[in-house]
């Protein structure tokens, strides 16, 4: 790559025919290798040196001219001339020596080819520079007036560099205020009495010379005044509304504008900124001076300043006119030609004003030389045809204006020369994919030799857009790809031979930033990461570094504020000082790629600068500052605080704010107030820290100009009245001593009655109640009284009201009414009439008669109300209500009580919806009837539809039930359907909310599941019972009891899951028998679904495992002792009850009866009657249920002996558990004795006594 680069400059000359390279072998023609400068500035002590070299073969003679004049140097005293060398110097200088040298030199090199000359060179000798003495006067001024300290260094052609120092070296100080001009001289905007000095030294650094001067110190004095004047700015440099000017093109051009006025002026420029790129223009000396560098003829036009303060403008124009040195469009260039072709040298330059242009021939002007037919000039150019070998010489072009000279030399070489590759041959070029390759073929000839670059096969490149040779020879591939990789052969040719050489090509692939880092705005005291993950060919070395403003971070930074990873860079905890921009470059030998980023960091602004006051009067005060800086946020606002250190020490005070693009505010005070004032900038990020606090102002004293606020009269005694108000602030004093001046009077009376006060309030005794006073407070110091005071109407204390509103009721629906008042006697209210209560409550509800308590409601309406409105009540309700009026004391006596009723309204939903499967083509519904009928029920309606039937079947049906019906019977249903049904209760009003519920005549399952299940068992006789499950009522199962001990088979028996209960005769007595449930599955097989087991009674009451503790004869007994017990207490409950137990009306509406509890039927049970004991089995399915869990019948009937109604609640039992796969847990435990459930007085269905209850869980 570096190799490339090299020669990628000489390619773009040679592609425009600027350089010929001539082998060295050949003769050249002189050419002018170094010079001079065009002016050279010598000093005395300076060695002087003209500088003359040239390269040709053969080789090159040197002669000078001075003034268009030979000069020989080796004549001349002093001077020392170089073998083979045009250079000379000149010793032993002083002033006088020096000055018998200025002149204007040229410099010729020639040889037998041609001669070559230089451009002029002015030779410019100055003295030592000299600063004459004078006696500088004192310069007085009053403060806030301006000033200009002249400078006026000794002229020079170099300018020097200026300085103001004091006598101690220190530099004067420069700002918005103070500066330095281009010429010198110090301007002060307006002068502060710490501007008093005697020293103010202007130095003149010479660097020619190498001389510093110092002009005589100046003497400044300020005069304080307490006055200053404030004045619009005023230009003092430059003078007056407009000037004019010139500008080299190539050149920086520099305008300042300097002015003075107070407050200090601000200064502002434009300039015609769409001619101008971004970045040329820069502000410096406090934006007193704009640079333009490389000054460009489109830059000519008008710029303007502006300098302003709060006072007011002043601006100048500058009309600049943009004008240029002779500058080339078109250099001549050097030809080497055959015999016979012609040459042509373009000559063309431009400048302002337009440039003259004149030819020589070997340093010979074209007038001075004899006519040659062959030679012409056309156009600028200098054409000379049919050259021949005599013909070689060296051409000069020369432009010409008033700000300079510029001169071309430029050969013709006529010779015939065979073809020569001077590029060596297999040359290996590297590059990266998407690049541009330069393979070199530089070929000399003459004639110029035929260029074609060749690939391996013979072919021709340039079928490939891509491949671009050049008129060098050279070959360039743009936009390089992989399969690009390979060999390449330049051939070159004339008339006198051929020859060739190979050129190797290696394309890698690209360095590529994937993800680099990106533009941010961070705040101050945060950190930031940026990214440039990156992609390179891996038979490359990579290399990533990190630069902030172009300069490396790792040569720049060395703590641990920078965290470089090799993909990452974190900066942490930003300051402003971090901001930049930032760039990740990734270099490999063959390429480099850069991202870029720009960190911004903002945070809260700086502190404001020094706050200053001026026109200071009694009470007003001007106020301004420096401003803060931004820190990348603008300044939104100033808050201007002041503290009063005598009065309120430590506390700083909001005066003002000011928008955030001022510096000064005019600010209103108050009286006797110690004021110092402190400025915090404001903006979106924050708040700065606060400025120096500014000298102490203090306002004289007053007489207040404010009363207190709030003031107010109210009794807190029914015999009283508190006169309160809200006391002044300190700042409202305007004096040492504030005291209050309190007034009062009945309302309608003449004498007023005052006390002197300090504290905010005042108790005003012995009242009557309830009157209205006039009061007056008024604020008083040492110095007078405030402003006459505002009379405020104030009552005395209040008492319980006495008056009672009337009320009347209006009914608005079924759950609102208005309570209506009439106006009350406002003498019986004793008070300030606050408002009105309303109190209300439910009492019964008018469809049912039970009383329960209803805790009381209530709202509160104002005093100008006169009615209220009650919602959201119970509908067909009785409901109470009363009002009281109440003042700030309390509750009035409350109305007379009414009573009212709430109209009907729409009943709620069904409690409850069941349904159950009766056959293929009925189902049974029940439900129970809302809990809120809201009135008189009408009846139900019912709706119903079949949900997957064909579209002719799915008719919505509807039937209207009687009130009194709670269970339904619908057969004719489709087989195998799906129904939707919809039930809802009606009242006079309407319908009420609909309850739904899907059910089905499909059978959902082939093996049916229990939600409860248990068993009686006897000595030789088991019953089995179960609740049906929803939708599994013709269910076929079977049940087979299995002797554990293998006695008496017995066979299968198959049962219908709708008949709810089993009887399994013939069992062994004091047999274990194991109970099997058979189910039909889907695929109609005969699986085991449920196991339990059960033992036959007999002698051994229950059959225990071996080793156990229930099988310890003091257990036995034990459990026997409790039995026996039980037993007794059971028979002594049957005579209680049959003497017949007496119960209130009152107990029965009360108590809550389950309409599903039926006690059963004496005839269930009653074959079993002589069996001396019964064991009941309950087992519950994947659930802990106990007997009263079991899910009720459907239509009420009976229910089975294993729901709370079981045998089992008579006389003493043993419960003894089971696992769930049935097996014998071995835990006995005592029955509790339960009370009937319901409104049945009877003890129950008849049963057997002495039942064993074995329960599973």
């Amino acid at each position: 790559m570096a190799v490339v680069l090299s020669f990628l400059w000489t390619l773009l000359l040679w592609s425009l025919g600027l350089c010929i390279q001539i082998p060295k072998e050949l003769m050249q023609p002189p050419n002018i290798t170094e010079q001079s400068p065009e002016r050279l500035v010598v000093f005395p002590t300076d060695e002087i040196s003209l500088k003359c070299e040239a390269s040709g073969k053969p080789e090159v003679q040197f002669r000078w001219t001075k003034e268009n004049i030979h000069f020989s140097p080796e004549k001349e005293p002093g001077v020392i001339t170089h073998m083979n060398s045009g250079s000379f110097t000149i010793t032993g200088n002083n002033s006088n020596f020096a000055h018998h040298y200025q002149g204007t030199y040229r410099c010729f090199a020639s040889n037998r080819l041609g001669t070559a000359m230089s451009h002029e060179i002015q030779l410019v000798a100055e003295g030592a520079p000299k600063w004459p003495k004078e006696k500088v006067q004192p310069f007085e001024v009053e403060e806030g007036q301006s000033v200009v300290l002249p400078c006026n260094p000794p002229a020079s052609v170099v300018q020097p560099r200026i300085y103001w120092m004091n006598s101690r070296i220190f530099h004067i100080a420069q700002d918005e205020r103070v500066t330095m001009g281009q010429n010198g001289n110090l301007y002060f905007a307006n002068v502060l009495t710490n501007d008093s000095h005697s020293d103010y030294i202007c130095h003149a650094h010479f660097l020619g010379a190498r001389t510093i001067m110092q002009k005589e110190p100046i003497d400044l004095r300020v005069k304080p005044t307490n006055n200053m004047i404030y004045r619009r700015p005023r230009l003092l440099l430059p003078e007056g509304l407009t000037s004019r000017l010139v500008a080299l093109r190539g050149q920086p051009l520099v305008l300042e504008c300097i002015a003075e006025g107070f407050p200090t002026p601000t200064i502002k420029w434009s300039y015609p900124s769409n001619q101008m790129q971004a970045g040329r223009v820069t502000y410096q000396n406090f934006n007193k001076t704009l640079r333009l560098v490389r000054v460009e003829e489109e830059d000519d036009g008008e710029y303007r300043c502006w300098a302003e303060n709060t006072l007011g403008m002043a601006q100048h124009v500058y009309y600049v006119t943009v004008e240029a040195a002779p500058y080339w469009l078109q250099e001549p260039e050097s030809l080497v030609l055959a015999p016979g072709e012609t040459a042509r040298l373009n000559c063309q330059v431009q400048g302002r004003p337009r440039p003259m242009v004149t030819w020589r021939i070997n340093g010979i002007s074209l007038e001075n030389l004899t006519r040659d037919d062959k030679l012409r000039v056309q156009g600028g150019a200098l054409i000379l045809s049919n050259v021949q070998p005599n013909d070689t010489m060296v051409t000069q072009c020369e432009a010409r204006n008033k700000h300079g000279l510029l001169l071309a030399n430029a050969y013709i070489f006529v010779v015939q020369l065979p073809t020569k590759i001077l590029t060596p041959d297999s040359k290996t070029y590297r590059e990266v994919q998407g690049s541009t390759a330069y393979l070199l073929c530089n070929a000399f000839g003459v004639p110029m030799p035929r260029i074609q670059w060749l690939t391996r096969d013979r072919a021709t490149v340039l079928q490939d857009e891509r491949f671009v040779p050049f008129a060098n020879g050279s070959l360039a591939i743009r936009d390089l790809r992989i399969n690009d990789t390979g060999s390449y052969f330049c051939e070159a040719d004339n008339d006198q031979n051929t020859v060739a050489i190979q050129a190797h090509l290696q394309v890698k692939e690209a360095t590529q930033i994937k993800k680099g880092p990106q533009n941010q705005i961070v705040k101050k005291g945060s950190n930031v990461n940026f990214m440039c993950q990156v992609s390179f060919d891996p038979s490359l070395e990579i290399q990533i570094n990190w630069y902030w403003n172009d300069q490396n971070i790792k040569d720049i930074f060395s703590d641990d504020k920078y965290i470089l990873k090799e993909e990452e860079l974190t900066i942490k905890n930003l300051d402003y000082s971090d901001q930049g921009n930032y760039s990740c470059v990734v270099k490999t030998a063959l390429d480099s790629v850069e991202k870029k980023a720009a960190l911004l960091v903002v945070g809260s602004p700086g502190p404001v600068g020094q706050v200053e006051l001026y026109k200071q009067k009694d009470f007003q005060v001007q106020l301004s500052w420096s401003p803060a800086e931004e820190h990348n946020s603008p300044i939104e606002k100033y808050n201007i605080y002041f503290e009063d250190r005598t009065l309120d020490p430590g506390f700083w005070h909001q005066l003002a704010t000011v928008p955030g693009n001022e510096t000064s505010t005019k600010l209103k005070l108050s009286p006797f107030i110690h004021y110092n004032f402190r400025v915090v900038a404001s903006n979106k990020y924050g708040t700065s820290d606060p400025s120096p606090d500014s000298e102490l102002f203090v306002t004289p004293k007053s007489v207040p100009e404010k009363n207190p606020s709030d003031v107010k009269g109210e009794g807190n005694e029914t015999n009283n009245m508190v006169i309160t108000w809200m006391p002044l602030k300190w700042m409202d004093w305007n004096g040492m001593e504030l005291k209050y001046r309190v007034q009062w009077r009945q309302k309608n009376e003449s004498e007023w009655q005052e006390v002197m006060a300090r504290a905010p309030s005042f108790v005003v005794s012995n009242t009557p109640t309830f009157v209205p006073y006039e009061i007056k407070v008024q604020a008083v110091n040492e110095v007078g009284k405030g402003p006459d005071p505002q009379i405020v109407i104030g009552y005395s204390g209040e008492d319980v009201p006495q008056a009672i509103p009337i009320i009347d009721i209006e009914s608005l629906n079924a759950t609102s009414v208005k309570i209506k008042w009439g106006p009350v006697d406002l003498n019986k209210v004793r008070g300030h009439l606050r408002g009105y209560k309303v109190t209300y409550w439910w009492v019964n509800s008018r469809w049912s008669r039970s009383k329960r308590h209803s805790s009381k409601m209530s709202i509160e309406r104002p005093a100008s109300a006169t009615e209220a409105v009650l919602s959201d009540l119970r509908p067909y309700s009785i409901y109470n209500v009363q009002v009281q009026v109440f003042n700030g004391r309390g509750l009035g006596p409350p109305s007379e009580t009414r009573q009212f009723h709430t109209e009907e309204g729409v009943p709620d939903r069904p409690q409850s919806l069941h349904l159950r499967r009766l056959s293929d083509t009925a189902l049974q519904l029940s439900w129970k009837p809302p809990l809120n009928p809201n009135g008189e029920l009408k009846g139900y309606q019912l709706f119903y539809e079949a949900i997957n039937q064909e579209t002719e079947e799915k008719e919505k049906k509807n039937q209207t039930l009687h009130p009194t019906i709670l269970m339904l019977n619908l057969s004719g249903l489709s087989p195998q359907a799906l129904y939707h049904f919809q039930l809802r209760a009606t009242t006079s009003v309407g319908p009420g909310e609909m309850i739904t519920q899907e059910g089905s005549t499909i059978l959902k399952s082939g093996i049916p599941t229990f939600g409860n299940i248990s068993a009686v068992t006897s000595e030789n006789a088991s019953t089995i019972y179960w609740s049906p499950e929803e939708g599994q009522h013709d269910v076929t199962f079977k049940i087979w009891f299995k002797s554990i001990e293998g006695k008496k088979l017995i066979q299968p028996q198959h049962v219908n899951y709708s008949q709810k209960f089993y009887i399994q005769e013939n069992l062994e007595p004091d047999t274990q028998y194991t109970i099997c449930f058979f189910g039909y599955n889907y695929t109609d097989e005969m699986v085991l679904f449920r196991e339990m087991e059960v033992k036959t009674g007999g002698t051994d009451r229950v059959k225990l495992t071996p080793g156990n503790f229930a099988t310890k004869s003091w257990f036995i007994v034990f459990i026997s002792a409790i039995i026996l017990l039980l037993l007794i207490l059971l028979i002594l409950c049957f005579i209680k009850r049959s003497k017949g137990g007496k119960y209130s009306v009152k107990d029965k509406e009360d108590t809550q009866v389950d309409s599903e509890a039926r006690p059963m039927k004496d005839e269930t049970f009653g074959e079993y009657r002589s069996l001396e004991s019964f064991s009941i089995l309950k087992y519950s399915d994947n659930e802990e249920k106990g007997f009263g869990s079991s899910q009720p019948s459907l239509n009420g009937d009976i229910k089975p002996l294993g729901s709370d109604d079981s045998l089992a609640d008579y006389g003493g039992s043993v419960d003894v558990q089971f696992n769930e796969d049935g097996s014998f847990i071995g835990q006995y435990s005592g029955k509790k004795e339960k009370e009937a459930a319901g409104g049945n007085d009877s003890s129950g269905a008849t049963s057997p006594i002495n039942p064993t209850t074995v329960t599973l869980e």
